[in-house]
């Protein structure tokens, strides 16, 4: 389990190009944009966070 989830962070970048993904950002809006990076970064809070109650 634990390695398909470091599989999967490590292809993810490969799926969204930063180009794309910093477009799509400032077509959105800025408010959007900042309320989508946080809850990206909050989604792989919780996920480090399991994982290290799970070790």
């Amino acid at each position: 389990m634990k390695r398909n989830l470091a599989l999967l962070f490590l292809l993810l970048p490969l799926l969204f190009t930063s180009c794309s993904v910093i477009g799509g950002i400032f077509k959105a809006g800025a408010y959007t944009g900042i309320i989508a990076v946080v809850v990206v970064l909050v989604i792989i809070g919780v996920v480090i966070g399991m994982l290290r109650k799970r070790n």
